[in-house]
């Protein structure tokens, strides 16, 4: 009797140190996963006054100490974003000569792994892939490392190198309402393509950013030197001190939605039943007054956190006794251009698909939309289960099946808990950029 009230007054003393230390005043930043491969470009910015030292020494610091025991960077050592990642976290090392032994361990893994990694995700390569994993490869032998893959690989690396070329050919620089422009990813465009200054500062956010990526708003400050693009990326360092996330600024309410979400998920909420309220009453009034229905943008990233956001906030409030309306996330049923890219592009809306489906579990009666979204989901998951081989290496393809096989109602929550405590791909709260569309929280 006595152990267990030991233990009791442990758990209680650890919920009462995490609302003293990081719920009074939530900073939704600070559960926003950092991204190596964007933390690795900000390091490499050189100071003003001395170009042979980092403006962001923190940034190095934060890259020289997240290396894996694997040798590379990134949250999920089989996913292909890791050797994007880890060949930008090597060059940043690299240029300020620092490290050898991080550098070596780092290749070794991008050598030895590549080949497993890319076989597995053969025919599936997302669009920013295409851009970016070329993009380091050649920046890495520009700055004098030494790339040696495999024999066997080389004619695999030619075609992505092709596939790249023709997105480059066909594609413009600035343009296509659908996926984010190729200026977007500025750091990773070969030399050969043609970016002038004026194509840069043009395209610039009012924050000063480049499409609110740190990664490419970094290299966009080397090219020229923009006060307005510094002032971004200070900003970002300033606030996320322990890396910076894949894109900045977002969608708070959203990352408010992940941590409640993530609570449940673990089996806490019962501990922050007050702080989860708060929340939620505050996302409950901005939907009571906000119009949901008009949904103006049709860059398939901006759909796909938007259905993120609107399902997930549809199953908080309804599961929390909340009376929400189904319009606020069926809403892109009776969008015929936004269905056509979610059937023509399901691999960047798995977790979107994922979010509507569960948000259909508390489906009340005579809710024909409901109904809807949830064959309309259904159907695209079983597609995507059977196609995208790249959701094996993230685990995803694992949580999607247990989802359809298994109704919500029939399940044991302890059961679920545990399997989402044990799932370490899941210790990223929120992940949204434009280099892994697979992982902001489910």
């Amino acid at each position: 009797m006595q152990m267990g009230l030991s233990k009791v007054s442990n758990i209680e003393a650890l919920v009462k140190q995490i609302k003293e230390e990081m719920l009074p005043d939530i900073d939704p930043y600070s559960f926003v996963s950092a991204s190596a491969y964007d933390t690795a470009w900000l390091a490499m910015v050189p100071a003003d006054s001395d170009q042979t030292c980092p403006m962001f020494k923190k940034c190095l610091e934060w890259v020289v100490n997240n290396q894996t025991k694997e040798g590379c960077w990134g949250k999920c050592v089989d996913a292909i974003d890791t050797l994007s990642a880890t060949l930008a976290c090597v060059i940043a090392i690299h240029k300020w000569s620092i490290g050898a032994n991080n550098i070596k361990r780092g290749l070794d893994f991008v050598q030895e792994n590549a080949e497993k990694i890319l076989r597995k995700t053969e025919d599936h390569f997302p669009r920013w892939f295409t851009i970016i994993f070329p993009g380091m490869i050649e920046l890495a032998r520009k700055v004098g490392i030494q790339l040696a893959f495999p024999s066997q690989l080389n004619a695999f690396l030619l075609d992505i190198f092709h596939k790249r070329q023709l997105l480059l050919d066909t594609e413009e620089l600035i343009g296509n309402q659908y996926y984010p422009p190729l200026l977007s990813y500025l750091e990773a465009l070969p030399p050969s393509y043609d970016v002038s200054e004026r194509d840069i500062t043009m395209s610039l956010n009012g924050d000063g950013s480049l499409f609110q990526s740190p990664a490419a708003t970094a290299s966009a400050f080397m090219a020229t030197g923009n006060e307005r693009s510094l002032s971004y990326l200070q900003t970002v360092v300033g606030r996320c001190a322990n890396g910076v996330p894949p894109a900045s600024p977002m969608d708070e309410e959203l990352i408010r939605l992940c941590l409640v979400n993530q609570l449940q998920r673990l089996g806490l909420a019962n501990h922050f039943t007050h702080e989860i309220e708060e929340i939620l009453v505050q996302i409950y009034r901005n939907y009571k007054t906000l119009e949901w229905l008009d949904k103006a943008s049709n860059n398939i990233v901006d759909v796909g956190i938007q259905l993120h956001k609107d399902s997930l906030a549809f199953r908080l409030l309804r599961m929390h006794g909340y009376s929400t309306s189904p319009r606020h996330f069926c809403w892109f049923l009776n969008n015929q251009e936004v269905r056509a890219q979610i059937e023509e592009n399901q691999g960047y809306f798995t977790i979107s698909m994922l979010n509507v489906y569960r948000a259909t579990d508390l489906m009340f009666p005579g809710e024909n939309e409901v109904e809807e979204a949830r064959s309309f989901s259904r159907k695209v998951l079983e597609k995507i289960t059977l196609k995208d081989s790249s959701l094996a290496s993230t685990g995803l393809n694992k949580m999607v099946e247990h989802e359809l096989k298994f109704p919500w109602i029939a399940r044991l929550d302890h059961l679920d808990h545990r399997a989402w405590i044990e799932d370490i791909n899941n210790s990223n709260v929120l992940w949204v950029g434009k280099t892994s569309f697979h992982r902001y929280i489910i």
